[in-house]
């Protein structure tokens, strides 16, 4: 079995990679971005490269499925590099292939507010995909860049499900079924994500599970077999959104960056101002063993367990991160 954890923002450290190994995680999927423009987000990738250097026998940089493989053989993490925000390629479609190019495999359109390319779900309206939207998905095609739609609302997300003419990912969210947080999603998101071959990651972050820090394994485990139910046991994953040793200072970048002199607390009220705890059977990457337990006692099986621990976002890192069939490489090759 591969694992796989196709989101994490943590504050990276040499413990955490020694965490990441002593837990068996073959891959992340890590935030290189929130709100940065695109030679902020290059500064990132330079002390990524940095940690690749410092520590070669803990984690490497991925950039294809065969290098999930590779972590796994050689006793490594992969570490795949997402935006949370379309404010790296700026409002410039030609920096998509560049960031495809430095190692960028996910980007979402938008990050809680109306972007130049969608509306985020704190917005009142949703005016779904705009023009600039729709030539950024077929580029993020072309390219092999998956179009990410966890922090976006309804109708933007059924648009980009529509457009797009490969399967997108909500890396980390959950059924709004189970927990009425404004970035989880409905049940026609999770059924148009599941038909057309899309993924969702299911996340840990407390203010999107029931009963949040409290929230039980059982009922987590509950919540991704009703959803498995409702999109299909192929097209579900994990994307913790673990936040590991942040300070609450970040919490305040995440929502707020450049665009208001104000504090916004997210789910509305100043409870949620800062990180809040995890469950205490979710407290860092050691504890993805208790998911699996908890998966297997709830009554998946073995297959169906690895499915959801990571081989489902294998197969789909596999189709979803080379150039569109038809597409010619770098080298002219088809």
């Amino acid at each position: 079995m591969h694992l796989i954890d196709n989101l994490q923002y943590a504050n990276w450290s040499e413990k955490i990679f020694k965490q990441m190994r002593e837990g068996g995680v073959d891959a992340i999927h890590v935030t290189i971005a929130y709100h940065e423009m695109f030679r902020e987000t290059v500064t990132n990738i330079e002390q990524w490269n940095r940690w690749f250097e410092q520590y070669p026998e803990l984690i490497f940089h991925g950039t294809t499925g065969d290098d999930v493989r590779h972590a796994k053989t050689q006793g490594r993490t992969a570490i795949f590099f997402g935006l949370q925000n379309p404010s790296p390629i700026e409002d410039d479609i030609g920096l998509i292939k560049i960031c495809h190019m430095l190692g960028v495999r996910f980007m979402q359109l938008t990050y809680n507010n109306q972007s130049l390319l969608a509306t985020g779900c704190y917005e009142d309206e949703d005016s779904g995909v705009t023009r600039m939207g729709r030539q950024v998905i077929k580029e993020m095609n072309n390219v092999g860049m998956v179009v990410d739609m966890s922090h976006s609302a309804e109708r933007s997300t059924l648009d980009a499900i529509e457009i797009s003419e490969r399967p997108i990912a909500i890396t980390h969210a959950n059924p709004y079924f189970w927990h009425p947080a404004k970035r989880n999603k409905s049940d026609n998101v999770l059924r148009a994500l599941g038909q057309s071959g899309g993924m969702l990651g299911f996340s840990l972050y407390p203010h999107h599970l029931r009963e949040k820090s409290d929230c039980t394994l059982e009922s987590f485990c509950e919540m991704i077999a009703r959803t498995a139910d409702l999109m299909g046991i192929n097209n579900i994953g994990i994307g913790s959104d673990l936040c590991q040793d942040q300070p609450d200072s970040v919490v305040e970048w995440m929502r707020v960056g450049r665009w208001t002199k104000e504090i916004d607390y997210g789910e509305g009220s100043a409870i949620n101002a800062g990180f809040p705890s995890m469950p205490t059977w979710f407290e860092d990457n050691r504890h993805f063993g208790t998911i699996k337990a908890g998966l297997r006692a709830h009554g998946f099986a073995e297959t169906e367990t690895a499915a959801i621990m990571g081989e489902n976002w294998l197969r789909f890192y596999d189709s979803s991160f080379g150039p569109k069939q038809g597409q010619k490489t770098e080298t002219g090759a088809k």
